[in-house]
């Protein structure tokens, strides 16, 4: 079950709290955030080519968008950077002691937006469905750290993590209308072996999820069962993804934030190359 498969480092950095790698198909890059530090960072595995940009508040993830252009979900909201880097606010709603956390699109072009307290008061937070025309309707209003979320591949299910809890859920989801129900435990992360943080599935339906405090990746089949353990040399590994051209290379973001003796690679986004298949995610529709 835990085997070790050579990790590489994509970007030696030090982001505070690196997290949501998504890789962009229409670009070839790789975009990821660092949470606290209000960057959004670009890398582009074929020629090495990284960017850095900034954002006025705290973002909690970036994807791109179907026509160009990138949806941000920061501290008061979800914004739109166009193609020619212009802001404008999609939908903003500032809540005194809250921020943006991790977001995810379904199937349907959808953004599911989460959020936390700063302080991180249970039930503080919540996990919202942001349609195209800036539409906001709450899914979950009862979320202490709202985190990963991803969708199988005929989009029937959706995966989720309230990080508290040690959890990874699974609900019912309808395509169609985006209504989610019944829902249930997928896995319990054991004591001592982290939290789940940021997930993404992939062409098998498995469910790959990153632990804080866990230094790992592990991955769950659809029926709940731990089948795979890749130990990383950092503590406070947040998110995966698969990206490039053929979707075959896990994307690794980490943090440092809150270590008093952070790790070399700490903050740094690590990659390892075909470890598995990935999921073509869409964009946003907005």
């Amino acid at each position: 079950m835990t085997n070790s498969p050579a990790y590489e480092v994509a970007v030696r950095a030090e982001a505070t709290l690196g997290e949501g790698p998504t890789w962009d198909p229409a670009t070839g890059r790789l975009l990821w955030i660092d949470i606290l530090s209000s960057r959004i960072h670009t890398y582009d595995p074929a020629t090495g080519r990284r960017t850095l940009r900034g954002t006025e508040q705290h973002i909690g993830a970036v994807k791109p968008r179907t026509d160009g252009g990138l949806v941000l979900n920061l501290r008061d909201g979800v914004g739109l950077l166009d193609p020619d880097d212009t802001f404008r606010w999609l939908h903003r709603e500032p809540v005194p002691g809250r921020r943006a956390n991790d977001a995810a699109v379904a199937p349907d072009g959808t953004l599911w937006a989460g959020t936390m307290r700063y302080d991180e008061a249970p039930g503080g937070g919540t996990l919202s469905r942001v349609t195209p025309d800036g539409r906001v309707s709450t899914v979950l209003d009862d979320v202490t750290v709202s985190n990963g979320t991803g969708w199988s591949p005929d989009g029937r299910l959706m995966y989720y993590t309230d990080t508290p809890t040690r959890r990874i859920d699974v609900f019912d989801h309808d395509p169609e209308t985006g209504a989610v129900s019944g829902r249930r435990p997928l896995a319990e992360i054991e004591k001592g072996a982290g939290f789940p943080d940021g997930l993404t599935v992939d062409a098998d339906g498995c469910v790959w999820v990153a632990l804080w405090d866990g230094a790992a990746i592990r991955r769950y089949t659809p029926h709940g069962t731990l089948d795979r353990v890749i130990p990383l040399p950092v503590p406070r590994v947040t998110a995966c993804a698969f990206g490039g051209p053929d979707l075959t290379d896990l994307y690794i973001t980490t943090a440092r934030v809150g270590l008093p003796a952070p790790h070399p690679l700490a903050g740094s986004l690590l990659v390892i190359p075909g470890l598995g298949k990935g999921v073509a995610q869409p964009a946003f529709a907005g």
